[in-house]
């Protein structure tokens, strides 16, 4: 049994493969997979937990791989395949009722898996070029889906056939040309009926299927680059976006205005989530960092380099440790970082260039005087 899994509230899954889970309190990462065997065709794009009690990790692979990590154990206790690798990638993954398995892969095939059968008990197609699947956090049988030129769906698992509701494009412009939609994330907002979305043209839109609009109620806009992930805090009346330039900003659903803007980010952010009973936000991306922010300050709480480009992240419900003053937090990550990266410089060789600058001076001048004396 390795007891460094129950350390950790934080995993994180890469690109090369790694599922790393992250100890706050005392800023450790380990890693739990086999290095041996490490291939771009196990890199990690989806997590979600296998049960309520969250002593199971669902990992979806690049491969269509699905396999189960015991956090109790530490080990990977099984693996299935959930799909073909020329389908595309994991654009969701969630647990249904414990014993099974929602997938949705990048070519829109969204399909439910038991234990007990050894292919999919139920598949729909959710339209081509599918970024984004999220299950509601109040009824399970409930998904939303959204894409490249494929609009917010939302779909009753119970009854497949068809969408319960099918977002209408948006208006056109003053031009009278067709704006183009790019789903790239979406979430429920509680305590409503309402999803809110973020695109890949730096806009914000909430839907609410509950009136017959199928327009946005809200639009905003943030930046001017696309918006790659989104969460929302547990109060749900603001929504953290983040985009492909590492700018992570607060929104305020009800008048579509920012609110303010966590700093400190590098690189195209993979994935956001809100704490679900503290005032936190973590982040990944590209730049191989974990970060959480608080969002009463929005100063920097934690910083943890992973060594690896992340695509995705997933919090433990229970209380995140190890959070001390944001100045001191944030001082602290910056030491950390400046000794890891003075350890690089000292292991590099050291090259010797002054002898050989004095030597080509002194020859130029020895020349210059020869020109002197002949003339």
């Amino acid at each position: 049994m390795d007891e460094r899994s129950r350390l950790c509230s934080v995993w994180l899954g890469s690109e090369t493969g790694i599922l790393k889970g992250v100890d706050l309190d005392r800023k450790q990462a380990f890693n739990f997979c086999n290095t041996r065997t490490l291939s771009r065709e196990q890199e990690v794009r989806a997590l979600c937990w296998g049960d309520s009690a969250e002593s199971e990790l669902l990992v979806g692979c690049s491969d269509g791989t699905v396999r189960t990590f015991s956090t109790e154990k530490g080990v990977f206790t099984e693996a299935r395949s959930c799909g073909d690798p020329q389908e595309g990638c994991f654009s969701g993954l969630a647990s249904l009722r414990g014993s099974a398995i929602i997938t949705c892969v990048e070519c829109g095939k969204l399909r439910v898996w038991r234990e007990d059968s050894s292919g999919p008990v139920a598949e729909l197609d959710a339209g081509s070029n599918v970024c984004r699947m999220r299950q509601s956090p109040v009824d399970q049988n409930r998904v939303a889906t959204g894409g490249k030129e494929n609009g917010l769906k939302l779909w009753d698992l119970e009854r497949p056939e068809k969408p319960v509701f099918t977002a209408k494009n948006l208006r056109d412009d003053w031009l009278d040309l067709r704006r183009p939609h790019w789903v790239k994330d979406m979430s429920f907002i509680p305590d409503s009926d309402k999803v809110v979305t973020c695109t890949g043209y730096h806009q914000v839109h909430v839907f609410d299927p509950s009136t017959p609009q199928r327009r946005p109620v809200l639009e905003a806009e943030f930046g001017e680059y696309p918006l790659t992930a989104l969460s929302l805090p547990a109060a749900g009346d603001t929504v953290v976006v983040g985009n492909t330039q590492g700018q992570i900003a607060l929104l305020d659903l009800r008048k579509g205005l920012v609110r303010g803007c966590l700093k400190g980010l590098s690189g195209s952010v993979r994935a956001l989530q809100c704490h679900a009973s503290q005032p936190l936000v973590a982040s990944c991306g590209l730049d191989r960092f974990l970060r959480i922010h608080s969002l009463k300050d929005r100063k920097l709480q934690h910083k943890v380099y992973l060594k690896s480009r992340l695509n995705c992240l997933l919090l433990a419900s229970r209380e995140l440790q190890g959070g001390g003053a944001g100045g001191s937090a944030e001082g602290g990550a910056e030491q950390e970082v400046k000794e890891e990266e003075d350890e690089v410089w000292n292991s590099m060789e050291r090259v010797e260039e002054e002898a050989m600058k004095r030597k080509a001076t002194g020859g130029g001048g020895e020349e210059v005087k020869r020109k002197k004396g002949g003339d």
